[in-house]
């Protein structure tokens, strides 16, 4: 009995370390992440061919936020509205256009600039 209760306090006092040792690395890795751009510029766009919250709006906002050169995304469904901060030196407002088109089979979606 009292091996058995050893092994489960070891056993809890190496999970929490490891536990929180994950934790702290991925704080650390957000850390690094937060790079000041100089042309950092933001585009609002209306995207038509969204049917649902999940399938559609997360889909894009997910593929947005790892295209290279985006910084942050973010896809509002009830609204339409894509909302995306860009590195200017490394994309255009075209490429990000025709890059949410090209999502799903490349006919479902529809974008352009909006004046939000």
């Amino acid at each position: 009995m009292k091996i058995s209760n050893i092994v489960f306090a070891l056993f809890l006092v190496s999970f929490i370390t490891i536990s929180c040792k994950s934790e702290v690395k991925k704080e650390e890795t957000k850390e690094v992440q937060t790079i000041a751009v100089a042309n950092s510029q933001t585009l609002a766009l209306n995207v038509s061919g969204m049917s649902c919250e999940i399938g559609c709006a997360k889909t894009i906002e997910s593929k947005l936020a790892k295209k290279a050169g985006v910084l942050e995304a973010k896809v509002v469904f009830n609204d339409s509205i894509a909302t995306i901060k860009y590195d200017g030196d490394k994309l255009q407002k075209a490429d990000l256009i025709s890059f949410v088109e090209s999502i799903g089979d490349g006919e479902t979606y529809k974008a352009s600039e909006s004046s939000k």
